[in-house]
């Protein structure tokens, strides 16, 4: 008999190791007991009264005071039909749970492809978008895009997602990411990035992204439900046609994205492209506000880089030194984030 079997029924290896002496020397009293077998006497009591309560042994009636073997095809058949109830209980619990799974599955599918959403899964709450990656995450065997937008990550997130980055580079899988150019501002979330980058993951900078999202093995997207507050919800879709053209949308960025480390790509007129792209949304009009938001940079700093153009263009108005920018041809370009005007 193995280990196995007896850790099946139950016993510890110091009840097994007991049994096993008794099975061959039945006479044996605690104290040869534990010279046999090298143990403290309290130790050999303690297997004892295990096994007199699993139903091993038993106090004799002939021998008061000492306990009595029982024939171990009854008392061993016994106990391992008490753990086969035991299992076919359990396995009907689970087969009715599973049961039981698959009806509100069915039932949340159901839910879907009545309002139209049956390829696409609505999540709501940090807590539940942060679970389902991890899921997706331990499934993806292939490759992860991403776009990271908002700027400085706060540590919260960066505290969550690493531990599901390791595990996905671990595994081998290709993990490619475009920053924002203004992370560079912020040490935690570069201290970050160049741990993702030393773990082997793949990182670009850019002045803008569209939004924020992620591809797992390119069947997959997972995208916020609304582009400027995802603290709304996301939704992952698994529309073919769609994540192809967002893969298709990502390479694009990332033909044009600068490497992590190098030093930022300068345009016409000697202008980075960060301030192309704030050109860029000066010129449709937008805010100080969403301007900064979209480049992931503080509110002074944009009214600084804003001022400092309308001063090169000598335009009176922001919208005026987008309009002149164009003009000039500094905009002309079919850079991606041109894509975004």
């Amino acid at each position: 008999m193995t280990r196995g079997f007896f850790a099946t029924l139950g016993l510890s290896v110091d009840a097994e190791s007991v049994y096993r002496i008794i099975l061959r020397e039945p006479e044996l009293h605690t104290d040869k007991l534990a010279h046999h077998l090298e143990m403290p006497p309290g130790h050999v009591h303690d297997a004892l009264g295990e096994l007199t309560r699993l139903g091993l042994v038993q106090p004799s009636w002939e021998r008061p005071g000492q306990l009595h073997l029982v024939d171990p095809e009854i008392s061993l058949n016994s106990l391992l039909a008490g753990r086969e109830a035991d299992l076919l209980e359990r396995q009907q619990a689970i087969a009715a749970g599973r049961a039981t799974m698959h009806n509100l599955i069915a039932e949340y599918s159901g839910r879907n492809r009545l309002s139209g959403r049956s390829e696409i899964k609505y999540l709501q709450g940090l807590d539940d978008i942060r679970a389902h990656i991890e899921v997706i995450g331990r499934e993806c065997v292939s490759d992860v895009m991403a776009f990271v937008d908002g700027g400085p990550q706060t540590k919260e997130n960066m505290e969550a997602s690493r531990p599901q980055d390791q595990v996905v580079l671990d595994r081998g899988v290709r993990m490619r990411s475009i920053y924002l150019e203004s992370l560079a501002n912020d040490p935690a979330t570069f201290a970050y990035v160049n741990w993702l980058t030393e773990e082997g993951a793949a990182i670009r900078t850019t002045p803008v992204v569209p939004l924020r999202m992620s591809i797992f093995d390119r069947r997959l997207a997972m995208l916020p439900v609304q582009v400027d507050d995802t603290a709304m919800g996301a939704m992952v879709l698994s529309q073919s046609s769609v994540v192809a053209a967002l893969c298709a949308l990502f390479e694009k960025f990332w033909e044009e994205a600068t490497p992590l480390g190098a030093a930022p790509q300068h345009q016409s007129d000697d202008l980075t492209r960060q301030e192309l792209s704030l050109l860029r949304l000066m010129a449709e009009g937008n805010t100080d506000e969403v301007c900064a938001r979209k480049l992931g940079i503080s509110l002074r700093t944009e009214r600084r880089l804003a001022a400092s153009l309308m001063a090169r263009l000598n335009a009176k108005s922001r919208f005026q030194a987008g309009v002149l920018a164009a003009r000039a041809g500094w905009l002309a370009d079919d850079s991606p984030d041109a894509l975004l005007a």
